[in-house]
């Protein structure tokens, strides 16, 4: 009742003229997509949206030439005249129906919405573009993809998102309405509401008519199968004390890291985390039954999407916890051992010395054997050493942990193991690990899908990004097909990604990185507290938004140099997976500044599916590439994932109430311009 109150009392505020879709079909576009997708892509027509300085006169002129590469691909620039006053023109393509077309409010820097011209129209299968309102404040580019019943389930959810108190017991009313409906009817009652606006569908085939319909409107899907188990508290802390200790018991040898050592008071990792999913250890069964859903998960995006989509996958899934630690551990030791011996600190590449620096150091060692055969492993370049260890054999599910990471004691000579102990079935369990991995991302390769791997918690991190890198380095020769996730609330960030992306023009492999704020902040601070160790976390959330654009920026600052340079700009790109409107619009103005283009396919954007429609749809409908990450999975098992939405929409009530306000906008004017009944067809091929 609140909201056709709402609408009632506002109706006369309503004084724009909308037009109304055209009956005229869009399945031939869609029909002829497939084979017409690359042509397109490559050379659209266009057409110009021309606004005065002076006014907020609009009108839309005829067909421009097609896009030439001369102009780097931002389509042909045109000055018309009135009088005196250039009218300047800026490229997008004509809708497939008719739209209201879009004008200027200088004043605001908006765009609004003005009756569509009948006397303008494109070629046929040509992809519809729009200009891009930076304010993120336009309703009809962010809900076009959207039926007015989907818009008022929205504003439903996100009103109920907005009650601390429902949002604190989602989990105990989900459950209790589930014993009272039943499961028929619970099943219902999910999918017209949470389960519908977050999760796209039950399976991979139920999920191919919304991931059809999103790239229509110009966006990609990231698939996830976000099917949770929904354990105890006691169960999960069983489970991950169990998989984080070696059979030879967790003993703490010199030189042992805390960090790296389970703790029972943070071993259930759900711990203050809601927007990050969970995997716990059972057996090496289940690691296999995940490795398979991944697979089928880039199966699904493949057939659905023609190779453009994503599949986000995370390490926890496919291996005994424990080793990742002890990894971990090992990586952080190392950078210790080679600070001992040269100063600084870091990475080891950063320090730039070669194998005959390091046999100066172990000069006093005289003619030692251990010091020899451990110099012949040590990979290097001409610029000095990338790494003590070959993980090129670590990678290839060849390598025995316990004797690789062993190096020279700089006093005796003698061999120090800087890994803890590790059982032969334990070296299995890790190669078993490894074999997945490369399974997934071999698939990955054959049906040209990429592989998103998810940043962890910071105990795991170190081994995850070295496998991931290392993966990129055997995999990512033509293109980027794994990428690696950073997250920007850390401390060290900027210094880690600038590591990584040394050693790939190093080792000329592309790089892929997504860029996010961070999952496991509050967890994070709580366990360095107790086990007493440093803080891995920012101090503030602008010191967070600072790393973020300043690993943002040289990474743009790197793209920039490759394309000066004649070279190849996509060897490095990067995903600004943020629901923060500054840090997209700084990557926007970014873009623009150091003269990068959407064409040149190197930035690409990405949201959670059900939040900030109104940053990715209108990304995606510009020209951008621009993303969803797509959760699936059946109703009853997705609920874990669901109660942690509604918790992570609780915590930016900021966003939520733009949100509604813009919702509110949409609904409103399809009401009053009669169209309730509009159905959603884009003419948008995504970038």
């Amino acid at each position: 009742m609140a909201l056709l109150r709402s609408l009632s009392a506002q109706r006369t505020a309503i004084s724009l003229v909308y037009g109304r879709n055209s009956s005229k079909s869009g399945s031939a576009a869609v029909v002829a997509r497939r084979s017409l997708q690359t042509a397109t892509r490559s050379s659209p027509a266009a057409v110009a949206v021309v606004a005065s300085k002076d006014s907020d006169e609009s009108v839309v002129v005829s067909p421009l030439s097609r896009l030439t590469p001369s102009n780097g691909g931002h389509g042909t620039r045109r000055f018309l005249h009135s009088g005196n006053k250039p009218l300047q023109a800026s490229t997008v393509a004509q809708p497939a129906y008719a739209e209201p077309a879009l004008k200027v409010d200088h004043k605001t820097k908006s765009t609004k919405c003005s009756p569509p011209s009948s006397s303008s129209s494109s070629p046929a299968g040509s992809p519809q573009r729009d200009p891009l309102d930076v304010s993120f404040n336009d309703p009809i580019a962010a809900f076009k993809s959207k039926t007015t019943w989907e818009l008022v389930r929205a504003y439903l959810v996100y009103m109920i998102c907005s009650s601390e108190k429902l949002v604190e017991h989602n989990m105990t009313l989900l459950k209790l309405a589930r014993n009272v409906l039943g499961t028929r009817l619970f099943v219902l009652l999910m999918k017209s509401s949470f389960y519908g606006h977050f999760v796209a569908g039950e399976n991979r085939h139920t999920i191919v008519p919304a991931l059809e319909r999103l790239r229509s409107f110009g966006v990609k899907p990231i698939l996830d199968y976000s099917v949770e188990e929904d354990i105890s508290q006691e169960e999960a802390e069983k489970r991950e004390v169990e998989s984080s200790v070696s059979s030879a018991g967790d003993n703490k040898e010199e030189g042992a890291m805390p960090q790296y050592h389970v703790d029972k008071s943070f071993a259930d990792r759900r711990y203050k985390v809601s927007s990050a999913r969970t995997y716990f250890y059972l057996n090496e069964a289940t690691c296999e039954r995940n490795m398979e859903i991944f697979i089928k998960c880039l199966e699904a995006v493949s057939g659905a999407t023609f190779g453009t989509g994503i599949t986000a996958i995370k390490l926890t899934a496919l291996g005994r916890p424990q080793l990742l630690l002890q990894l971990s551990e090992v990586i952080m030791r190392t950078r210790g051992y080679m600070e001992e011996m040269v100063g600084g600190q870091g990475n080891v590449l950063t320090h730039h010395k070669t194998i005959k620096d390091l046999e100066k150091y172990y000069a006093s060692l005289g003619d030692n054997k251990n010091v020899k055969d451990f110099l012949k492993n040590v990979t290097s370049d001409k610029e000095g050493i990338l790494h003590l260890f070959p993980w090129s054999g670590i990678v290839d599910e060849d390598s025995q942990l316990s004797d690789t990471f062993r190096v020279p004691d700089p006093q005796t000579g003698q061999m120090r193991r800087l890994i803890s102990q590790i059982s032969p079935k334990e070296e299995e369990m890790f190669r078993n690990m490894i074999r997945r991995l490369n399974t997934i991302v071999r698939a990955a390769a054959e049906l040209d899908v990429r592989i998103m791997v998810d940043a962890e918690q910071t105990y795991f991190q170190p081994a995850i990004s070295r496998i991931t890198l290392e993966m990129m380095r055997k995999f990512n020769k033509d293109k980027a097909i794994v990428f690696n996730t950073y997250q920007c609330y850390l401390r060290e960030t900027f210094r880690e990604v600038c590591t990584d992306l040394e050693q790939a023009k190093r080792q000329n492999f592309y790089f892929g990185a997504k860029l996010v704020r961070g999952a496991y902040m509050e967890q994070e601070r709580a366990r360095a507290q107790a086990l007493g160790y440093p803080d891995p976390v920012n101090p503030t959330f602008d010191a967070t938004t600072e790393m973020y654009h300043k690993t943002l920026s040289e990474c743009l600052r790197r793209i920039k140099l490759m394309k000066d340079g004649g070279e190849d700009a996509r060897k490095i790109g990067i995903m600004v997976a943020s629901h923060n409107e500054d840090t997209v619009r700084f990557a926007i103005q970014q873009m623009k500044e150091i003269g990068i283009s959407p064409e040149d396919k190197v930035i690409c954007f990405g949201q959670l599916l059900g939040m900030c429609d109104y940053i990715t749809f209108p990304l995606g409908q510009a020209g951008y590439s621009a993303y969803k990450y797509i959760p699936y999975g059946p109703v009853e098992e997705v609920l874990p994932y669901l109660s942690r939405r509604a918790q992570e929409n609780k915590g930016v009530l900021k966003k939520i109430q733009k949100e509604k306000r813009l919702l509110l906008s949409e609904i409103r004017r399809r009401i009053f311009s009669g169209q309730m009944f509009y159905k959603p067809k884009g003419n948008y091929v995504p970038i």
